[in-house]
């Protein structure tokens, strides 16, 4: 895959560059077929992580698959209990699943290197299902984690030390759930499952106002700028622009509960790379926790582009270690 180019005008079809069909209904026909993969929970075979889908939600389609490091089936006493991870798969509200491989590859690798467990949640997605369904479905997961008695998470997880975690629409979906749990009260989620920090991976944010780093890569071919517009107009609730709370952390009531998460002692985790048109609404996210006084660790890094961590090995494997000492810090 090819990195960022500059341009001053933009050049990209959004619908051809996604293979989308906007239908009469308010649907989309979408025309990628995109590879998934299937769980595998055989403790027979060969992969280092096992993997199960749950049903969540049988009405709005929702399950999560859930991600075993092997090596704790053979220890499984209280002690050994490993970090919780409730991750959100990206593709722009509007595509993709927690079946895809580059995500179901992600999770595995994140559940060996940390090591931890991983819920991939599978979200209704928009415009069928427009904002706040994502964050809605995110709370039901949360909720049915805290009162499953699947093995895995009883035997393996230690809920107690939860950390919410997304790449792109994920990231989003992470933080505005996040909001959601400080706002409800920690309590709402029992006595025993905490969450202890959020894991943004170059989170999708926006607003009306373009940025430097929107005009600069208007035309980057990983993710162009009439792509995240498009991506918006068919998330958003209808009738909202860019600076709804959703997508403009910056405003709203958002931005007014980063004090109950300062008093709540979680810390934000913030991945981006100069190369992805989203860069600055990242920086301009990390510069409102610090001002709010939000424990933050930033790590942005150059010459990359957006979701290079879900194609490049090295990447990713560099990514899983900051998650790895953010998580055990």
């Amino acid at each position: 895959m090819s990195g960022p180019t500059e341009s001053s005008q933009p050049t990209i079809d959004p619908y051809e560059k996604l293979q989308i069909v906007r239908n009469p209904d308010g649907t989309i026909t979408r025309g990628i077929i995109v590879p998934e993969s299937p769980p595998s929970s055989d403790p027979n075979s060969s992969t280092p992580v096992l993997s199960k889908d749950v049903p969540i939600n049988q009405s709005n389609k929702t399950w999560i698959r859930l991600f075993l490091p092997r090596h704790v089936l053979e220890n499984s006493s209280p002690s050994s209990k490993l970090p919780l991870i409730v991750y959100f798969h990206g593709g722009g509200f509007i595509y993709l699943s927690a079946s895809t491989i580059i995500f179901h590859n992600f999770c595995v690798n994140l559940a060996n290197e940390v090591p931890a467990v991983i819920g991939s949640v599978e979200y209704r997605l928009a415009p069928e299902h427009r904002l706040p369904a994502a964050y809605d479905d995110a709370m039901e997961a949360l909720h049915w984690i805290r009162n499953s008695q699947d093995d895995w998470l009883r035997n393996y997880a230690d809920i107690s030390n939860c950390f919410l975690m997304g790449g792109c629409a994920g990231g989003n979906i992470a933080y505005n759930t996040g909001l959601r749990v400080a706002a409800e009260g920690v309590d709402q989620l029992g006595p025993l499952m905490r969450i202890r920090g959020l894991i943004l991976q170059q989170p999708f944010f926006g607003g009306t106002q373009r940025s430097k780093s929107e005009l600069r890569l208007m035309n980057d071919p990983v993710l162009p700028l009439s792509v995240t517009d498009l991506m918006w107009e068919m998330s958003l609730p209808i009738g909202v622009d860019r600076d709804h709370e959703y997508c403009n952390p910056t405003v709203g009531a958002g931005s007014k509960m980063l004090e109950q998460i300062r008093t709540l002692g979680w810390r934000i985790l913030v991945s981006g790379w100069d190369g992805d048109l989203l860069i600055d609404r990242q920086m301009e996210f990390v510069k409102m926790l610090e001002e709010k006084g939000v424990g933050v660790v930033r790590r942005f890094g150059v010459g990359e582009y957006h979701g290079v961590e879900d194609v490049d090995p090295s990447k990713a494997k560099a990514l899983h270690l900051d998650i790895k000492n953010f998580i055990s810090s």
